[in-house]
């Protein structure tokens, strides 16, 4: 329902036949429906996940750099890697930094005692595409003394086997082992 005909329900029944009420319903309706929708992208702007124009303010002010080149959704990627990796380091921190730039399951792995952090990527196949910006986020937030082990998911032979040709065809080379990575 638009404004223009919540307005008309809002006015007594006698208005309804009125050429100049409606008229201005309608003209007033179109107004506030310009409006609703600007209030909502206001809103949107609060909150690094549904940000649009307010990106490169959340970037100035965690001190990231501001790259225009790159999709708004690794730049949403980053801000939130960025406001969650505050405080100690720890196992689940790290996962959740990880999670922000990955859709798919992650398995992060802490071994103090070889000094070694291990991130496992579940769900996906090949590189994930923003693993750089994931990277430096980690770097940023371990400690000095940790490595970082990333292990990649790449198809098997037995996955491969059971594919059809179409599928094998469909399928970016980046996803077999060996196959540009």
């Amino acid at each position: 329902m638009s404004k223009a005909d919540v307005l008309m329900t809002l006015l007594p029944p006698l208005y309804e036949n009125v050429l100049e009420m409606q008229l201005l319903t309608e003209t007033e309706g179109v107004e506030l429906d310009k409006l609703t929708v600007g209030l909502e992208s206001v809103l949107d702007q609060f909150y690094p996940e549904s940000a649009t124009w307010a990106l490169e303010r959340y970037e100035r002010d965690l001190q990231i750099p501001t790259n225009q080149a790159k999709p708004d959704d690794q730049r949403r990627s980053v801000i939130i890697s960025k406001m969650r990796g505050s405080g100690k380091v720890s196992g689940s921190m790290l996962k959740n930094v990880a999670q922000a730039y990955e859709s798919g399951g992650i398995e992060v792995s802490v071994s103090p005692e070889e000094y070694l952090i291990r991130i496992r990527f579940i769900d996906t196949w090949g590189l994930p595409p923003n693993l750089d910006d994931l990277k430096a986020a980690i770097e940023d937030i371990k400690p000095a003394h940790m490595t970082v082990e990333y292990r990649l998911r790449y198809l098997t032979i037995s996955e491969v086997e059971s594919m059809t040709l179409d599928e094998i065809e469909q399928t970016r080379q980046d996803k077999f082992a060996g196959g540009g990575a």
